[in-house]
């Protein structure tokens, strides 16, 4: 294995993962935890 095919296996992982967290970042299932916490700062004094 090259140089070259050890970075498009590296940027091809690097890729799936960046989608992996995307996707988990915007389930609905998500949505109320993030929601929540967005608001943390607004709530504080």
């Amino acid at each position: 294995m090259d140089i070259t095919t050890m970075r498009i296996v590296a940027t091809l992982a690097s890729l799936a993962t960046f989608i992996a967290i995307a996707a988990w970042a915007y389930t609905r299932s998500n949505r109320n935890r993030f929601d929540e916490a967005a608001r943390i700062p607004f709530e504080q004094d």
